[in-house]
């Protein structure tokens, strides 16, 4: 069972102190979409533009020397061919139209060197270096190597001889006598053949690389010029209109940004709408307490009597006293209508204890009309997210209302239970007096809403800033008939507000 707490004598205010937070800003550089754009475009561009060519380079080397490999292993066969043993000794016969081949070429210096197979100088220039092979190729294949001749880098066309098989009709009797013929030529011819190719790519890409980048930056401001003329149309608009940007004109990408634009335009235009009807309702109900202060203070100035005047001054206080009310309600109302979770952000609050503080607010009150004002609360914490300020509004206006409408003699409870299964949390305040009618329970949330008939005083505003504080909490707001009145002449009325229970081993705000 609940513990049930019947309030007999006021205690001290509990007041809750909030430390604030320092909010720190960070600095951010302005970019501009423009430069960012023409950043990711450009920089790559021109990285991968050394890239290419040096790719360019050696896509340029590697086709020149086919044509040129292609000729030198012409010419080191023509040679090979050339070669024979005679009497065991290695000779050759290098007629006039071979030594003219290898000696065609007016660019490149020709070399050519014959050795017998046990690597002995036969022929050609000596001072051409033997291939690295650790193994003799096959005889009649051709290999290729650079290396240096006279400190000369050449590339070398090799072949390895069988002095024992001739090229025609090889024999396979006797072991093979390997004999090396190599030739060699410098890469002059090679080197003007891929700088002219690297010529002929890289000239034109100095031609297109500018033309890229203008056509770069002409395309980027064409791109970028919806959003130009979307900034032109929205600065073109009087202060005061705050119709939906129209999204035909302008491109896909750009549309939801306009969306967003016009979801925050309609947020502030019913925002607006919102602040001026509640100026409106705020003036047009001011006006009855001030005509009625304005009314007794000039009816207190024309008496003589001392007791009418008392009179007057009675009624001046009453009515300053309900003006001071309303705008203590108004205000409450505008606050409750302003607070986000952004503006500040929502806590762990135990429930039993800010209901309690606040029962205790009301304790003298219910004593002056008669009241018998009661507490229940469950024997362990009951643990809800909130912003204490406000919740300790809502239950203000709540036991407010219940007072009101209590007739003296009669009771009221505030009490605060929970749903473990369900994970919920209830505030609920009920009392005796005469309930609330169905058709009713829709409209005294409204502002300024009063029940015909109920001859109690107030603003209306009470459960219009219980609905507020509620939407902010995301709480539901049930209005029941009191089940502990049945059968008696009044229903009574049970207010319960419901709100999402948080684990109990969650740490809370120890300031409130």
């Amino acid at each position: 069972m609940p513990d049930t707490h019947r309030l007999n004598a006021p205690d001290t205010d509990a007041t809750a102190s909030n430390t604030g937070t320092t909010a720190q800003h960070e600095e951010r550089t302005q970019r501009s979409l423009f430069g960012e754009i023409l950043d990711w475009m450009l920089v790559p561009l021109l990285l991968l533009w050394p890239l290419s060519i040096a790719i360019t380079y050696l896509v340029a080397k590697s086709i020149a020397n086919e044509p040129f490999d292609r000729a030198l292993e012409d010419k080191v066969t023509v040679v090979a061919q050339q070669v024979k043993e005679v009497n065991g000794q290695v000779v050759t016969r290098l007629t006039g139209p071979a030594i003219d081949i290898l000696h065609a070429d007016d660019i490149d210096n020709i070399y050519y060197q014959i050795r017998d197979a046990h690597d002995t100088f036969v022929e050609g220039d000596p001072e051409m270096p033997l291939p690295k092979d650790a193994e003799e190729s096959a005889p009649w294949s051709t290999k290729f190597r650079y290396d240096f001749i006279h400190n000369t880098e050449v590339r070398i066309a090799y072949i390895y001889v069988d002095l024992h098989k001739t090229q025609v009709e090889p024999q396979l009797s006797i072991e093979p006598r390997m004999a090396l013929v190599q030739v060699g030529e410098t890469l002059d011819k090679r080197s003007q053949l891929v700088n002219q190719i690297i010529k002929g790519v890289i000239v034109p890409e100095f031609i297109i690389l500018p033309i890229a980048l203008i056509l770069v930056w002409f395309a980027l401001t064409r791109g970028l010029r919806p959003l130009a003329e979307l900034q032109q149309r929205i600065r073109a608009r009087r202060p005061d209109d705050l119709s939906p940007i129209d999204s035909g004109h302008v491109p896909e990408e750009i549309i939801p940004l306009v969306g967003s634009l016009n979801d925050m335009l309609e947020r502030l235009s019913q925002s607006i709408k919102v602040q001026k009807r509640f100026i409106a309702d705020a003036a047009h109900q001011m006006k009855t307490p001030l005509a009625g202060m304005r009314m007794q203070s000039e009816l207190a100035l024309r008496q003589t009597d001392h007791a009418e005047i008392h009179k007057s001054l009675e009624q001046l206080a009453k009515s300053s006293k309900s003006a001071t009310r309303m705008v203590n309600q108004l205000l409450a109302l505008a606050r409750a209508e302003n607070q986000t979770p952004q503006t500040k952000p929502m806590q762990v609050l135990e429930l039993s204890e800010l209901a309690r503080d606040t029962v205790q607010n009301w304790v003298q009150t219910s004593f002056n009309r008669k009241i018998d004002l009661g507490f229940e609360q469950p024997d362990e914490a009951v643990m809800a997210r909130g912003d204490a300020t406000m919740l300790h509004e809502l239950l203000n206006n709540l036991i407010d209302n219940a007072l009101s409408y209590t007739p003296a003699g009669g009771n009221a409870t505030v009490r605060v239970r929970t749903d473990q299964q369900a994970g919920l949390a209830f505030l609920e305040v009920e009392d005796n007096g005469p309930g609330i009618a169905p058709h009713e329970r829709s409209h005294i949330f409204e502002r300024f809403y009063r029940i015909l008939g109920s001859n109690v005083e107030g603003s209306g505003l009470g459960l219009a800033i219980v609905r507020e504080i509620a939407l902010q909490h995301n709480a539901e707001i049930e209005i029941l008939n009191n089940p502990r009145c049945q059968g008696q002449k009044r229903p009574g009325c049970l207010m319960r507000v419901i709100l999402r229970l948080e684990p109990a081993e969650t740490p809370w705000d120890d300031s409130i």
